[in-house]
């Protein structure tokens, strides 16, 4: 999927405008907005979808992107913009197909971690094929994001094949982790006013994550630039390489924590010093104390382990510590949502200010401004979620764990029947 969404931003435009502003700043803008609308009518759509429905959708939803990437490498300047608008509307209801065939497992969180691993790692592979393509095939900046979807098409027909062959959960995998079923609306709006409070302190990290994270993404080049690092094609995929590995590494291990709540306990304190992470490594970058490379991967560690967590594990086990009928694609579209309308704001808000001649400084400072903020809000988060949900969760153990009990008696009760 990145590699139709993504490939673009490896281009620089420098030089062109479009409406007045800097014609990059433009497309981010206009992709992002087609982008996010499609976040919120996921939250419909893709919550009911079933699961006979998702291969099709996906396959549908990128060749509709693959055909906007076409108009935009040949359609007048004036017209990509909208170009990109239509590109990014289909693709924000990709992730959440794929993340549907993947949630309610008791091995989820090691499934999602390699499925971020592998969006974390496509990012920077995607924008290392585009500049390679721009320098050494000689091919435009407009025309470089559809050549890319091409290359990359064959392999992703391959994987929703792979996706569409994957058994449901089975009947442990439900016992542990509760029921995923198509959501109603009267599920949602149930869901959400029960835990309002906890899930709306969830969705407020989101969305910082969410603007450093996509601020990182899409600025990546200049950020790289201004760090005095030159046009080297491959130092995108060799950064985010590292910060795949660790990132899976670190969110894949709560995969053997089985109480759901000491699952959210952990993972939040984990989440914790990952933001610490983030505002280090910025304070040291101003200080010249670490190299590009380590920064870059330093806050791309950082943001990415809080961010996957949220994918992988913290979702995912307060919907089977709930026992409520929800699934995990619902929180992660809200928040998705919510993500992207506020990084929206922050670059809209940028663009009415005089451009600077470095994105650093003010890169740096969303990097602690978010991390501060997020560190209060997980704590608050977790005191709310530990005095509504853990009982319950706790409870809930000790019933399945006599259910199993009573099971085993009955089964050795019959047996010394049979014996006799």
């Amino acid at each position: 999927m990145y590699a139709f969404r993504k490939p673009f931003t490896a281009g620089t435009y420098e030089g062109q405008e479009l409406l007045g502003m800097g014609l990059k700043s433009v497309l981010v803008i206009s992709q992002l907005a087609g982008y996010m609308i499609s976040k919120f009518v996921g939250i419909k759509v893709v919550s009911e979808m079933r699961r006979h429905r998702r291969a099709i959708a996906i396959v549908g939803l990128i060749l509709t992107a693959e055909l906007a990437l076409v108009g935009f490498a040949y359609a007048p300047i004036v017209l990509k913009a909208p170009l990109l608008f239509l590109n990014g509307f289909p693709l924000g209801m990709v992730f959440g197909l794929v993340l549907s065939y993947l949630e309610g497992r008791k091995q989820t969180e090691a499934l999602s971690a390699a499925l971020c691993a592998s969006f974390i790692i496509a990012s920077g592979v995607v924008k290392s094929v585009g500049r390679w393509i721009i320098q050494d095939w000689g091919v435009s900046e407009f025309q470089m994001p559809m050549l890319v979807g091409l290359i990359f098409l064959l392999p992703l027909l391959v994987s929703v094949w792979l996706l569409q062959s994957t058994p449901p959960p089975d009947p442990t995998d439900r016992q542990h982790r509760n029921d995923r079923n198509a959501m109603t609306r009267q599920d949602r709006r149930r869901f959400w006013l029960e835990y309002w409070p906890g899930l709306s302190l969830l969705v407020f990290v989101y969305v910082a994550l969410t603007v450093i994270r996509t601020v990182r993404d899409d600025f990546a080049v200049e950020i790289w630039r201004d760090l005095g690092v030159g046009d080297t094609p491959s130092i995108f995929a060799r950064s985010e390489m590292v910060v795949a590995m660790v990132v899976t590494m670190f969110n894949a291990f709560a995969v053997w924590i089985r109480h759901n709540m000491a699952a959210v306990r952990i993972v939040t304190i984990v989440m914790c010093g990952a933001f610490s992470v983030v505002a280090a490594s910025a304070l040291m970058q101003s200080g010249g104390l670490i190299s590009p490379f380590v920064f870059m991967v330093a806050c791309g560690v950082g943001m990415y382990v809080p961010y996957v967590a949220f994918h992988t594990t913290v979702f995912e086990r307060l919907v089977a510590a709930s026992r409520h009928p929800a699934n995990v694609v619902f929180l992660m579209y809200v928040a998705d949502a919510v993500g992207y309308l506020g990084y929206a704001l922050v670059l809209s808000i940028r663009m009415t200010l005089p451009s600077p001649d470095s994105v650093m400084p003010s890169f740096r400072m969303l990097l602690l401004v978010a991390s501060f903020i997020s560190i209060a809000a997980l704590c608050l988060s977790l005191r709310y979620f530990r005095t509504v949900i853990e009982v319950d969760d706790a409870a809930a153990d000790v019933g399945r764990s006599l259910m199993a009990s009573n099971s085993d008696a009955v089964e050795t009760v019959e047996a010394g029947r049979g014996n006799v």
